[in-house]
């Protein structure tokens, strides 16, 4: 497996930790109406659950253009950098949302889509 399909892995997993993160201690939590119970929360709590959505959102093209890139033999070395830019860019994308820096949040943001982009551009 090459360190970019791990980073599939990884990303396919990772909005599973701003879920957690929003879920946190499960104060009042409410497992058969988690939707509902998440809607109604603010602060970190809501901005987990925010980035989760978003983390969800910005899979298909990560993992089309690592794909992509794969069967098209871009260097391997280029593919596996841009893959664990865009995992370091979405990692501190959570933090940088739940800490509630929003300037940093979109611009780590704007790294992750550069990267993903420059991934088609290794074709």
């Amino acid at each position: 497996m090459t360190i970019a399909y791990t980073c599939l892995l990884f990303m396919g997993l990772f909005p599973y930790v701003a879920a957690g993160i929003a879920k946190k201690g499960f104060e009042g939590y409410d497992n058969a109406m988690p939707r509902q119970w998440l809607l109604k929360q603010t602060g970190f709590r809501a901005r987990a659950n925010a980035a989760q959505a978003n983390l969800f959102e910005s899979l298909p093209l990560f993992f089309a253009a690592v794909i992509i890139a794969h069967i098209a033999n871009a260097p391997q070395a280029r593919i596996d950098l841009l893959a664990l830019g865009f995992v370091a860019a979405r990692v501190a994308y959570l933090i940088c949302y739940v800490a509630n820096w929003p300037t940093a949040r979109s611009i780590v943001w704007l790294l992750g889509l550069i990267c993903v982009v420059s991934l088609f551009f290794q074709i």
